[in-house]
C-alpha cells in the first residue's frame, strides 16, 4: 500500500517520520522522538583532512542527478549495517516527492582510473519543507564521501535560506560533524518557526491529523531555494578560475 504523500507531508511538518523494521518489511510506524538531532547550519565541523579532500575536489559532486540511485544505495546493507529501515513503501514515496520537487540528493562521483567512467560512491537524500530539510540517510562506498556530501548539503541550504537541518538521531559520524541534540520542545519551536518563516502555517498539536492546509504544490512554492547554489555559482566572478570546493568552502565561511 502506498503512503499517502499529504499525511507523510504533513507528518514531517509536525516533526513525525516514518520508518520499518527492514527493506523487506512491508509495514511503517511513525517515529516523534523525545530528542531530535540537528546540525546547524552555521555549526557545521570540518576538519582539516575533510576540507584538504573539499578543496582539491576529490569526487565530482552533483544534485538531483542520480536521487533513485542514492535512496537504492542508503537502502542496500552494508559492512556497518545489515539491515536498514528504507521499505518499498518509503522508497516510492521519496521518489514520488522528488518528481514533485521537494525530495532531493547529493552524489558524489569518483572517475575510473580504468574505464574513465564515473560511478556513484557517496550521497544522501531528504526532504525539503519551507525552511526546512529532513535529511533521510546517506551512504559511502568511498573514502570521505558521505561527509563531502554532507558539507556540500550545508552550503546548498545556507545558500537557499534554508534555517534548520534536521537528521533526526545522533550518530558519531554526525556528531564529528557538528550534529547537537536538541529537546523536542526546543525542536518544534525551531521546527515552527522554519515553516512559518517561509509562509506555512501549521499546528503543533495533533501530530497525524490531515486537515491540514499543507499540500504538495503549496510547499513545492517555499521561499527557501534549493538550486540557489548553482545560480551563485554561475553568477561568482571566480567560477572557473577556482575549485567548486574551493569555492564551497569559502561560502561556509561567511557568516550568514
Amino acid at each position: 500500500m502506498s503512503i499517502d504523500l499529504n499525511l507523510l507531508i504533513h507528518a514531517y511538518s509536525m516533526g513525525v517520520f516514518p520508518m520499518s523494521d527492514g527493506i523487506d518489511d512491508d509495514e511503517i510506524y511513525w517515529m516523534h522522538p523525545e530528542e531530535r538531532a540537528i546540525i546547524p547550519l552555521n555549526g557545521l565541523h570540518i576538519s582539516k583532512s575533510l576540507a584538504k579532500n573539499v578543496r582539491q575536489d576529490i569526487y565530482h559532486v552533483t544534485s538531483d542527478q542520480a536521487f533513485v540511485e542514492v535512496i537504492d544505495a542508503c537502502a542496500a546493507p552494508a559492512d556497518d549495517r545489515k539491515e536498514t529501515w528504507i521499505n518499498d513503501q518509503i522508497r516510492e514515496a521519496f521518489i514520488r516527492l522528488h518528481h514533485l520537487g521537494l525530495a532531493h540528493s547529493i552524489e558524489c562521483w569518483q572517475d575510473d582510473k580504468q574505464t574513465g567512467e564515473r560511478r556513484l560512491v557517496g550521497g544522501l537524500y531528504g526532504l525539503a519543507l519551507g525552511g526546512l530539510f529532513c535529511g533521510e540517510s546517506m551512504f559511502s562506498r568511498a573514502n570521505n564521501a558521505s561527509k563531502i556530501a554532507l558539507v556540500w548539503l550545508v552550503a546548498r541550504l545556507r545558500a537557499g535560506g534554508f534555517t534548520l537541518l534536521d537528521t533526526q538521531y545522533m550518530t558519531d559520524h554526525l556528531a564529528s560533524m557538528g550534529a547537537v541534540m536538541v529537546s523536542g520542545e526546543d525542536y518544534a519551536a525551531m521546527l515552527h518557526q522554519s515553516l512559518v518563516k517561509s509562509g506555512i502555517q501549521v499546528s503543533l498539536s495533533s501530530p497525524l491529523s490531515v486537515d491540514s492546509a499543507l499540500s504538495a504544490s503549496s510547499l513545492a512554492s517555499a521561499p527557501a531555494d534549493w538550486g540557489a547554489l548553482d545560480g551563485e555559482f554561475l553568477g561568482s566572478a571566480d567560477f572557473g578560475k577556482a575549485s567548486s570546493g574551493k569555492l564551497i568552502l569559502q561560502s561556509l565561511m561567511e557568516t550568514s
